[in-house]
């Protein structure tokens, strides 16, 4: 099916597409022909580029995270605006945008607070499936399809609330920037702006994947002089030695926990230690590495639906901190777009956190390889 194009003659239409359709779990997910209405006030509608596959999308399809179907995924995208509702104003159609999962209404007491970033309209990762308006732009096969996030990116249009879209320079490289809307600022604004990791200091990172690669590449840029990374594929550590990781550990291989070999490792365990796997047990883990005092732990990633945080209150009494660190506490629309400038001025890397390109429609394929643990982020073109 071709693309519809981006024109006044669409604006006010239905527009049909293709979309990958998550109508269950444990499941590919196919390729179905979907209704996508036009924006609402206040909404916009996207032409997608480009999407990351995030890990979270992966643990919503394995169950681990439960959010309503049969819905869109998605989160991680590039796109152009095709069209746009009544009364917006900060995009108009042609812009190129990414998609935030995080919105940022600039206007609730969260937004205007100089730290907040948990915006009044979030109801932390939109459990709803669905608009602001609560309901659904999405029509398949006569049945309701649910948003992700507010977002849903793997469908080759998306409608998604102005206060959810940032605005990007006209030449960013849309093959590229998608991560920019959640990898790269979940994992460098734990380091850069919830740790504040300081030179010299020792890092854990606990998951490889994305996120982790990078946090392993933040923590380096802050001068932290030994960077441990932990996790189960061993696949993973040669590109995180090349990212900056000075040691790696496999806990399946170790006698003793993780713990008490990083404790053994350093004398003291940790300045910092970062969670980013989205498992009550590393959490736990990554907070006892810390070292009294003044260690900090920062977890970031996403725990299973309904599971509950549990540790003996002694190990925070101590004077350990325990954060949590979510779009990695940047204000989206105001400073993702700060980001996509900082890259293109060779400021930041990103380019090392792409490890595989797929068309759309080979989106299944692309889930497998990050299953398969030898990728750091597949973006899917359209």
């Amino acid at each position: 099916m071709e693309h519809t194009s981006l024109s006044k003659e669409t604006a006010c239409n239905v527009i049909t597409c293709w979309a990958a359709v998550a109508w269950t779990t444990n499941a590919p997910l196919p390729m179905e022909i979907i209704e996508v209405d036009p924006p609402k006030a206040g909404e916009v509608r996207i032409k997608i580029i480009s999407s990351g596959i995030c890990g979270t999308d992966n643990h919503i399809l394995e169950e681990k995270n439960k959010v309503p179907l049969p819905a869109i995924l998605g989160h991680e995208g590039a796109g152009i605006v095709e069209s746009i509702g009544h009364g917006v104003t900060t995009v108009k159609p042609g812009d190129k945008v990414l998609v935030l999962p995080l919105p940022e209404c600039r206007k609730c007491i969260y937004c205007l607070h100089p730290r907040g970033n948990v915006c009044e309209k979030e109801n932390v990762l939109s459990p709803t499936g669905l608009m602001l308006d609560g309901t659904s732009r999405f029509t398949c096969k006569g049945k309701k399809i649910y948003h992700l996030y507010g977002t849903s990116t793997f469908t080759e249009y998306t409608v998604v609330d102005e206060i959810s879209l940032a605005k990007i320079a006209d030449d960013a490289p849309m093959d590229k920037v998608c991560v920019i809307s959640c990898e790269v600022p979940t994992g460098f604004g734990a380091v850069f702006n919830t740790a504040q990791v300081t030179a010299g200091s020792t890092c854990l990172v606990l998951g490889l994947g994305g996120i982790g690669c990078a946090i392993v590449i933040a923590c380096k840029a802050s001068g932290a002089s030994r960077i441990i990374g932990v996790d189960i594929n061993e696949q993973k550590f040669p590109r995180a030695r090349a990212l900056g990781a000075t040691e790696c550990l496999n806990p399946n291989k170790l006698k003793k926990p993780v713990h008490e070999v990083v404790m053994e490792m350093t004398g003291i365990g940790v300045d910092f230690a970062f969670e980013a796997i989205g498992l009550i047990e590393t959490m736990v883990t990554a907070l006892k590495t810390c070292h009294v005092s003044y260690g900090v732990c920062v977890i970031m990633g996403v725990a299973p639906s309904d599971s509950q945080l549990s540790f003996d209150p002694m190990v925070l009494l101590p004077g350990r901190t325990l954060k949590s660190s979510i779009m990695g506490d940047y204000k989206t629309r105001d400073t993702i777009p700060k980001l996509v400038t900082d890259y293109m001025l060779k400021k930041i890397n990103i380019d090392s956190l792409i490890t595989h390109t797929l068309p759309f429609k080979k989106i299944n394929e692309g889930f497998e390889v990050l299953r398969k643990g030898n990728c750091i982020r597949c973006v899917l073109l359209f």
